[in-house]
């Protein structure tokens, strides 16, 4: 292990080494060093020294961090970065008695790079994986500063240039926690990569992997800051995940397993290559889930949507158990990333549904909008009618309907549509809605646009004063964008809006949608805006039927009507309440659509219609069809196929007495 003298020999480049490196500035003006120093180390950092602009920029990294605790105080961050010469002698601190998790929770403690640098300069030596560690704060802390590059007060202080310089100077005799740490702190700067410092440390890195020099710790260091440097086609990057893939897995750190993750998700098209070694990590990863801090367990998670690993279910669920219990402490980048791989696996538990209730109830008001629309996003995908989160959330928006984008302001409203659900502030929430749409009609994106005035009609929120507009052959164009047809999607969410305007909106007057923009159903494979009927559902009524009405022939399933309507089963009937043969078309005074409603057609876990499902009855009942419904919760009831037969039986003819077969 290298070891920095801090206080001696800082004066002459010459006398720069490991042992007594970092020279003391007790003899020796501030501006001496500036001028031995300065020309060597800009051109790491700066293209040039006129004034202007720097073509510095920060990397987005990864990095370890050093877990702190509450720690000694240190001096304000006002004061000078170094005492007077005649102070030096009462700071002086030897590291040897310094405990090494004292110095970490003391650099943590830190709040800006200048009170890292006085920190450090107080000290006699210093360890170099110590160094390292200071040199990856002072970057950490001046990438969270929100500037493009550290300050050029920082890069002249003398301090930071003789770490810089001492790294580059015998990087054989650094310790490998010191050379990689080093090199993942300079990741967070864009230091020019053919710059004499990277390439040096890149070079003793390269050698190390060649040589099995590096631990398991070491390679997930470095694997990642290569990532950074060089990117996923990196020849060295290969060679450190077969290294890694020889190890035993117990050897492995939490952290190591989720850096292990973050290095594979940077290579998916490498996914199959590594697919093997991905389930031992899966296997292995159940045993260590318990160990993870919320923001371990938000990466591992996006790790394994970027890595399509669909196979290992029994590891996303054991960790959404504990994303209950760190739900509060999450970041909102964090907590939206575990809300995305949720909806891409497809998971929900009540316990899960309960914790975010709880958690978006008692933060509504103050919760960012982007999280907001991820939960509302997460609700309307899973089909959760949770009363607690929508009721929240329309609260929230009547009041700080400001703060959401025109695409969040559609994310926040489609749920309440398609979950079939108004809030007890509903007519708040749809005069504000009308309001700001009054105000930025032409803010929203057409599609945007038409999703949400389509599911405010799902719910008996007729946009009325918005359909002449969408109607309109100026819209029509905007929709189509550059594409050479319209979707269809979008032309069956319009025909449902001109049909819920002649059906339910009788007085509207204005311009209708033009025949050619018309579909001819709204049941289709791809994007329909009916849900097929659950197949075995379906066999298991129809035979029901046929023995209560003597023959298959009494109705017809699967009927395309001519409102474009797929109805699951219809039964025909003429004046006198006999039931026809489906064949006939004369003589028919009546027809009865039965609705055999499967799971899909309700709320998860409820027995509460979807919006699409809703309109469609309340349609059928306007068009003249008498409407019944059979949904799957009563037909899991009944024991028996004579039970089956006695309820179809008071289904049809509690509503039609005069029914007769």
């Amino acid at each position: 292990m290298a070891l920095f003298t801090l206080r001696r020999n800082l004066c002459h480049f010459s006398d720069f080494r490991i042992n007594g490196a970092l020279g003391a500035l007790k003899n020796q003006p501030v501006h001496h060093v500036h001028k031995a120093i300065r020309g060597h180390l800009y051109p790491w950092f700066f293209c040039s020294l006129q004034p202007g602009p720097f073509r510095v920029r920060f990397h987005h990294a990864c990095c370890k961090k050093f877990h702190s605790e509450n720690g000694n105080d240190l001096r304000p961050v006002g004061e000078p970065v170094f005492p007077p010469v005649q102070d030096w002698d009462s700071f002086e601190q030897n590291l040897e008695h310094m405990d090494e998790q004292v110095f970490y929770r003391r650099l943590n403690n830190c709040t800006s790079p200048e009170e890292v640098l006085g920190f450090i300069s107080t000290l006699q030596t210093l360890p170099d994986r110590m160094a390292a560690g200071a040199l990856q704060r002072i970057c950490e802390l001046g990438e969270k500063d929100g500037d493009e590059r550290l300050p050029k007060e920082i890069i002249d202080n003398p301090v930071f240039q003789a770490l810089c310089v001492q790294f580059e100077q015998e990087p054989s005799n650094l310790s490998n926690t010191g050379l990689v740490t080093a090199l993942q702190a300079l990741t967070l700067l864009c230091v020019d990569p053919q710059s004499s410092l990277l390439l040096t440390l890149v070079a003793e890195c390269q050698h190390r992997v060649k040589t099995g020099g590096l631990e398991v710790h070491s390679l997930c260091v470095l694997a990642e800051s290569l990532l950074k440097l060089e990117g996923p086609g990196c020849a060295t990057l290969d060679l450190i995940i077969n290294q890694l893939q020889r190890e035993k897995l117990e050897d492995f750190t939490p952290e190591d397993i989720v850096a292990l993750y973050r290095i594979l998700q940077a290579c998916p098209e490498k996914v199959d290559q590594h697919q093997t070694f991905l389930n031992k990590i899966n296997s292995f990863s159940l045993s260590i889930v318990y160990t993870l801090s919320p923001k371990s367990i938000s990466q591992m998670l996006t790790a394994l949507v970027v890595l399509d690993q669909t196979h290992a279910l029994p590891l996303v669920i054991k960790l959404a158990k504990y994303v209950v219990r760190h739900i509060p402490h999450f970041t909102d980048k964090e907590f939206g990333k575990v809300l995305e791989a949720f909806i891409y696996f497809g998971h929900h538990d009540r316990f899960f549904i309960t914790a975010l209730e709880q958690h978006v109830v008692s933060l509504c008001l103050t919760l960012d909008p982007k999280i907001v629309s991820k939960v509302m996003e997460y609700c309307n995908r899973k089909r959760i009618l949770s009363k607690p989160i929508l009721n929240a959330v329309a609260e929230m928006f009547v009041c700080h309907s400001e703060k959401f984008s025109p695409s969040q302001i559609s994310e926040l409203i489609e749920p309440f549509g398609k979950l079939n659900y108004l809030p007890p502030n509903a007519s708040a929430l749809f005069r504000k809605l009308e309001d700001i749409l009054f105000t930025h009609f032409n803010s929203f994106p057409p599609k945007t646009l038409l999703r949400l005035l389509h599911s405010c009609s799902l719910i008996e929120c007729h946009p009325v004063n918005f359909m002449g507009k969408i109607f309109s052959p100026y819209f029509l164009q905007k929709l189509q964008g550059e594409e050479s047809y319209l979707d269809r999607l979008s032309l069956a969410q319009l025909t449902q809006l001109l049909l819920t305007s002649i059906l339910e909106c009788p007085f509207y007057k204005g311009p209708k949608l033009l025949p050619k923009y018309q579909v001819k159903s709204f049941l289709t494979p791809c994007c329909s805006l009916e849900t097929p009927v659950d197949f075995h559902l379906y066999k298991y009524v129809m035979f029901g039927l046929i023995d209560l009405l003597g023959a298959r022939s009494y109705f017809a399933s699967k009927v395309l009507t001519p409102y474009y309507y797929t109805i699951d089963v219809e039964i025909k009937l003429d004046e006198e309440g006999f039931v026809l043969p489906f064949t006939f078309h004369e003589d028919v005074h009546k027809r009865v659509a039965l609705c055999i409603d499967g799971p899909k057609r309700f709320c998860l876990n409820s027995k509460h219609l979807l919006g699409k499902e809703a309109i469609k009855q309340r349609h059928l009942r306007l068009l003249g069809y008498q409407v019944v419904q059979i949904p799957y919760y009563d037909i899991e009831t009944l024991k028996s196929k004579l039970e089956l037969v006695e309820y179809l039986q008071r289904k049809l003819f509690s509503q039609n007495a005069g029914i007769c077969w």
